[in-house]
């Protein structure tokens, strides 16, 4: 049976290119589900809409929120990952967050402005990656519960003014300081054998304020100063320089895809991805959708950049970043 949907379904569905809220997308998902005339023709359609309101429930329910425990300091995990940011005093690191993202943190002239970790989200495309702004590190200070957010983070950002009297050494302090607390990095995960070990691949330098070092001389010398150690990235806060670049940067970091879900003979809605790690299969895919999948999934079909177009794949299939998938039971 055709779906056959009034045309009132076709005006709210417009209201999905208005907005990127979680809410407010629920709500329009809601509306839609209940306009859709209830027969054996829509039973997929009201299923994949089902599933978009389910999704952005658990998103919803999933805020940015912080709980204390003693010593420890947590902050429950939101969008597609969890990057923390750590530096020296006046290194620019909310004036960074607040450019990366929508939020206001205080920011200021003085150092130590900051005096808690605060969440905010950055938007990536068609995801959105949870940033963390920290308190200061310096030679004298370190918050006791530092450790407990670097250690669950998916990746580090060590934020540095590349124009302070030696960033090299305020890097090195910073990392001192770290050991203190007995937070280890690594060269490779070869070498890792407690969660306090973090390999180099999860640590990404940010020579800010930028806007100040015209030539890139402060910052060259920098990466001569690191030999290597470290991933550089160059940008300004002030002058929103080179973000785009280092957004793609922290994508690339936390190991991450989006993948696509198809309804046979509907268009793709590529606003509203899921995200895996960098080597799921087709049947982590499918267990995500629904139970029923998983268990009755017979082949899919899948469109993107390095295959066939519509290409049968088996359920061990590895899913690449922008993957379309069609699932048929």
């Amino acid at each position: 049976m055709p779906t056959n949907v009034p045309p009132q379904y076709h005006e709210v569905e417009k209201k999905l290119k208005t907005t990127s809220d979680p809410q407010e997308r629920k709500e329009i998902y809601e509306e839609l589900l209940s306009i859709v005339p209830k027969h054996k023709g829509t039973d997929k359609l009201q299923a994949l809409l089902k599933t978009k309101i389910s999704k952005l429930k658990a998103q919803i329910e999933k805020k940015p929120a912080v709980s204390r425990s003693g010593p420890t300091y947590t902050i429950e995990r939101a969008g597609a990952g969890q990057v923390v940011l750590i530096g020296p005093p006046n290194a620019g690191k909310s004036h960074l967050l607040k450019s990366l993202t929508n939020a206001e943190p205080n920011i200021a002239e003085y150092p130590f402005s900051t005096h808690t970790a605060s969440p905010a989200m950055m938007p990536y495309e068609n995801i959105q990656i949870q940033l963390i702004d920290t308190p200061p590190v310096s030679a004298d200070y370190i918050d006791v519960w530092h450790t407990e957010l670097i250690k669950s983070a998916d990746a580090i950002l060590f934020i540095l003014d590349v124009n302070s009297k030696n960033p090299h050494d305020d890097l090195i302090t910073v990392l001192a300081k770290l050991e203190e607390r007995k937070i280890k990095f690594v060269k490779n995960d070869a070498e890792i054998h407690s969660s306090r070990q973090i390999p180099y691949e999860k640590i990404l330098v940010i020579a800010n304020k930028s806007d100040q070092d015209p030539g890139g001389a402060k910052v060259r010398t920098l990466k001569e100063g690191l030999e290597g150690m470290f991933r550089i990235v160059s940008v300004s806060a002030k002058t929103e320089d080179g973000l785009d670049a280092l957004r793609s940067e922290i994508f690339c970091m936390l190991k991450i895809l989006r993948v696509y879900s198809k309804i046979p003979g509907k268009d793709v809605d590529r606003k509203d991805p899921y995200v895996f790690k960098t080597g799921s299969t087709l049947m982590d895919m499918a267990k995500t959708v629904h139970k029923d999948f998983a268990q009755k999934l017979k082949f899919a079909r899948i469109w993107g950049v390095s295959k066939y177009q519509g290409q049968k794949v088996n359920r061990d299939y590895i899913l690449e970043d922008e993957d379309i998938i069609e699932l048929h039971l």
